[in-house]
């Protein structure tokens, strides 16, 4: 599977897919202005199913901060082989907005569900949740749908582009991956990395 992500962050660079395993889609947009009434702040959006990259192209034209991430597969169709990308999450994309003001615009998007969260109160997420994951996708690391998990020694990367990110660390088939979970949506994702590069963080997961 080959990476890739879609996000409205000002000063994002379109990557190549030409014999890389990453590539970034941008969009440049002035976030609405945080307001008295309320702080930016990112929620998770619930979507119908293949309905994010449609809600995300009309976030975009109201001009609302949003990011979408993305891998790429390869799917078999008959006799030729499609790549595809596909929502890292799915049915989910996050918004950084101020409510109550900016609520309306996007439930009002078609295909949108709701805001995660107790029925009218949305519950943002941790910044560093979000931002863990938009260095991953701007810096071109390697990220993947994973098996939810929460609970585990965690560690920190001490050096490279991800250096200060905190995951929890597993191994498969003699590789080092950093799990980043949401824990608002109950997902995660994994990101290779070195071994040397990491260290314990000194607390669990819980």
């Amino acid at each position: 599977m080959i990476p890739t992500a879609s996000t409205s962050l000002p000063g994002a660079h379109p990557g190549n897919l030409d014999g890389r395993l990453f590539s970034v889609s941008s969009t440049v947009l002035l976030p609405p202005p945080a307001t008295a009434s309320g702080q930016l702040q990112w929620y998770a959006v619930y979507t119908r199913p293949r309905h994010e990259k449609r809600i995300k192209e009309q976030l975009d034209g109201k001009s609302l901060e949003s990011f979408l991430p993305l891998y790429e597969a390869v799917h078999r169709w008959k006799d030729r082989r499609v790549r595809v990308s596909l929502p890292v999450f799915p049915s989910y994309l996050f918004v950084r907005i101020a409510l109550p003001e900016h609520r309306l615009p996007v439930l009002t998007v078609p295909g949108v569900v709701n805001l995660v969260g107790r029925p009218g109160c949305p519950t943002p997420i941790e910044d560093q949740e979000i931002e863990a994951l938009l260095v991953c996708s701007v810096h071109g690391h390697r990220m993947m749908p994973h098996p939810y998990l929460n609970v585990g020694g965690r560690v920190r990367v001490r050096s490279g582009p991800l250096a200060d990110l905190e995951g929890i660390l597993v191994r498969k088939k003699g590789r080092s991956r950093l799990i980043l979970s949401v824990k608002l949506i109950a997902r995660s994702v994994a990101v290779e990395v070195d071994a040397d590069d990491v260290a314990p963080s000194g607390h669990l997961a819980f």
